[in-house]
């Protein structure tokens, strides 16, 4: 990446940040970071330091930007850009910087081990075998004809890595087929798919996420689609908005799932069974405030017979799931994690439902502490995996 942080700066509309401090008043992390006051406002004013505090002139870094907690651990959730006044691209700002601070031999602290971060990685060898489709079954239908791709992402990789905590993994993908082909869909799935590269990009390893965004751009041409569909919120924020920006148009639609059955149930093509439940709904960042998906997942809920109650903060104003692209996961995040579930239990219902797998693994990773663990014991589900069971009579 040849840009200095003055470009960061200037492309992103850091320059005009007012020192307002409403960015301060909902970053999740402002909030719940203990160690040292950080904010987006505060991180904003490090970045632009007289020359003199430069650690790194030539990248323009300064010393005090890099070492502030929010440096790393900032989840890039767009909370502060939907209430800023002057349009500062914050999370942008923050991925891009990131991608300098890699320059100078910087990163964040991986958790799992750096495991995902790893595999990540190790798709970017273009003749890499994997046993990618193991977990479609005889019972789903699927075509190399279709002009609709589904587009897995790491799901079958967050099985093996997540099973202990239950979390629903390529269930979420059985389910996906499974609801296509009730629609009449058979579509392609790609034995060769890299993860999206959404880690990477947003960590600032720009060089992997290139990598994996050109073997995926090219595997998607050769399917000859015009539609891809995704369960993963990242993923479709990845193939719709950072694929073109940064590695190359494909020209394809690209759809989370939950928008193609809004639009089913819309014009008559698919009637769900009534599950008659008391359900709330977790906003994933990606599809809500980063792509402006929010009327979708809910009008699939309604199509099957949830009583939905909101909770105390949603659809723009949604607490984050507390952490991204698994880097910095440690007590913030399970603060924010703990004071999610909470709200959740407090609309009542028994049912906490997302569309995304990361907010589904965060939630049941903090469930999973024995400690407080009756004060955030709600079920949790995925919506897709609900209405392939509703449909399935189950």
């Amino acid at each position: 990446m040849s840009d200095t942080m003055r470009d960061v700066i200037n492309k992103n509309r850091a320059w005009y940040c007012l020192d307002c401090g409403k960015c301060s008043a909902v970053c999740p992390i402002t909030r719940f970071e203990t160690r040292e006051y950080t904010s987006p406002r505060l991180l904003v004013e490090k970045a632009i330091a007289p020359a003199g505090a430069q650690a790194h002139p030539e990248s323009g870094l300064n010393q005090g930007f890099l070492d502030d907690l929010l440096f790393w651990s900032c989840l890039t959730c767009k909370r502060c850009s939907e209430l800023c006044p002057a349009d500062v691209h914050f999370s942008e700002f923050l991925r891009d910087a990131r991608a300098l601070a890699r320059g100078v031999g910087r990163s964040g602290e991986c958790t799992h081990g750096a495991v995902i971060q790893t595999w990540g990685r190790m798709m970017t060898a273009p003749d890499l075998a994997q046993d990618r489709l193991d977990w479609l079954d005889d019972g789903l239908r699927t075509s190399d004809g279709s002009d609709t791709v589904y587009f897995s992402g790491c799901l079958p990789y967050y099985d093996v890595m997540f099973n202990k905590l239950g979390a629903e993994g390529t269930g979420i993908a059985q389910a996906a087929v499974r609801i296509l082909n009730h629609l009449g869909i058979e579509p392609q799935v790609m034995a060769d798919e890299r993860c999206c590269g959404h880690d990477q990009l947003w960590e600032g390893d720009f060089d992997t996420f290139r990598a994996l965004a050109t073997l995926n751009l090219e595997r998607l041409a050769a399917t000859g689609a015009k539609r891809v569909v995704t369960t993963c919120p990242e993923c479709a924020r990845t193939l719709k908005v950072d694929y073109p920006h940064f590695a190359g148009n494909h020209g394809l639609e690209v759809m989370h799932l939950s928008e193609l059955l809004a639009s089913s149930i819309d014009a008559g093509l698919l009637q769900l069974p009534g599950l008659g439940l008391e359900a709330t709904y977790q906003d994933p960042c990606r599809l809500g405030r980063h792509l402006g998906v929010y009327d979708a997942p809910r009008a699939v809920m309604a199509g099957l017979g949830l009583n939905l109650t909101e909770m105390e903060r949603s659809r723009a104003t949604s607490l984050c799931c507390g952490t991204s692209c698994w880097t910095s996961c440690g007590q913030v995040s399970k603060e924010i994690q703990v004071q999610r579930l909470k709200e959740a239990k407090a609309t009542g219902a028994g049912l906490l439902v997302t569309a995304c797998v990361k907010c589904q693994i965060h939630f049941k990773c903090a469930q999973d502490d024995p400690a407080g663990a009756d004060e955030v014991d709600i079920e949790i589900r995925d919506l897709t995996t609900l209405v392939a069971d509703a449909l399935r009579g189950g």
